[in-house]
């Protein structure tokens, strides 16, 4: 399994996480009480299910092995495990981040990703 792991946010959301260098979460991961993440395997589906037609989109890729104990991945949809972040995240451990724009066919246009 690859270490890196992904976060599907909004740009306006993730200025803040820049000017601070801590992102804390999206409201959906404040209400749970944890970041969700997706693996490389897993971040298309979610970007489908979850941010469908949404533009101004971000893919930050994350070094998961930069997280410590605080990253667990724990069951989801349809029993998958998916990494959650007990913790803020912190930029120090992203990789990159990139646009994920909305293509013709109104689905999100990923980079290459490393699963």
């Amino acid at each position: 399994m690859s270490s890196i792991i992904y976060k599907i946010v909004p740009a306006a959301l993730w200025q803040e996480a820049r000017r601070t260098g801590r992102f804390n979460g999206a409201p959906i991961d404040l209400t749970d009480g944890f970041i969700h993440f997706s693996t490389g395997e897993q971040a298309i589906e979610t970007a489908a299910r979850h941010f469908e037609g949404q533009e101004g989109l971000l893919l930050v890729a994350i070094d998961g092995d930069a997280l410590g104990e605080e990253l667990v991945y724990e069951p989801s949809r349809g029993g998958a495990l998916f990494p959650h972040l007990h913790a803020p995240l912190f930029l120090s451990a992203v990789l990159w981040e990139k646009p994920l724009p909305l293509g013709a066919d109104g689905r999100h246009i990923f980079p290459e990703l490393d699963a």
